[in-house]
């Protein structure tokens, strides 16, 4: 495809309380793409695998701070053996791993089982495939999203912050794209948002992924978001996966 094939359209306002621009990716906020995990996900790795359901937990969860890591060490007290398929190693030898960095700082990440995320759960476990924090989640009647690591309930949408030299603050809410997995990304064999079979949800990803989009920006901004998106004077483009056909 071409640069202007690729083109997407966003809104932008400013924050009423503080000083900061918000920037929001209205071309994949209004289209209809959804997770297909189990129905269809051929996963993250360097050729087609779709019988493995691991989705995007082949290479374990980062980090991105001691909070998110006390997340799901307060979570995974609640995990139950029936909920998890490797909760035994979890237990045993426990569930996060050192990662070095390019920047020579170790972070954390999940560690990894049988070549995959230690929560995930594999086809023909009783317990049913999937992350096991989801499952367990859903068990207790709460949101999946408190109990996950940050990246595991943000993806595909990716929300970035820079600072000029002034102060103020321009927050960009978009589509989360291959360059964003770093070198690694341009190996997947499969990405989701570039695939028509994933933009098959019912309603916008602005509505159906309301919870999380609130939980990164908050209500009312969530809600200035809203009134842009649902304006009448203009017609988005269709996603660029969607333009290609």
């Amino acid at each position: 495809m071409t640069a202007a094939d690729q083109v997407h359209e966003w809104v932008s306002f400013e924050d009423p309380d503080e000083q900061r621009t918000w920037i929001f990716d209205a071309t994949y906020l209004r289209s209809n793409h959804k997770c297909i995990y189990g129905e269809g996900c051929q996963g993250v790795l360097d050729a087609p695998a779709a019988e493995m359901a691991q989705g995007c937990c082949s290479y374990g969860a980062h980090f991105v701070d001691d909070d998110d890591v006390q997340t799901v060490v307060k979570a995974f007290v609640r995990v139950k053996p029936e909920h998890m398929q490797f909760h035994a190693k979890a237990v045993k030898g426990g569930f996060l791993r050192p990662e070095p960095g390019d920047d020579g700082e170790t972070g954390t990440m999940t560690r990894l089982v049988d070549d995959a995320c230690i929560f995930l759960n594999r086809p023909g476990f009783e317990g049913g495939a999937g992350c096991a924090l989801h499952i367990a989640a859903l068990d207790a009647e709460q949101r999946p999203l408190d109990w996950k690591p940050n990246v595991c309930w943000q993806v595909p949408i990716r929300l970035e912050h820079s600072t000029d030299d002034n102060g103020h603050v321009t927050s960009r809410l978009r589509e989360w794209k291959r360059r964003d997995w770093g070198d690694g990304g341009a190996d997947f064999h499969w990405w989701c948002t570039e695939a028509p079979e994933a933009f098959a949800a019912n309603d916008p990803v602005y509505v159906g992924s309301r919870d999380e989009i609130v939980e990164l920006v908050g209500r009312q901004i969530y809600d200035l978001m809203v009134v842009q998106l649902e304006r009448t004077d203009w017609v988005p483009l269709p996603h660029p996966t969607l333009r290609k056909r």
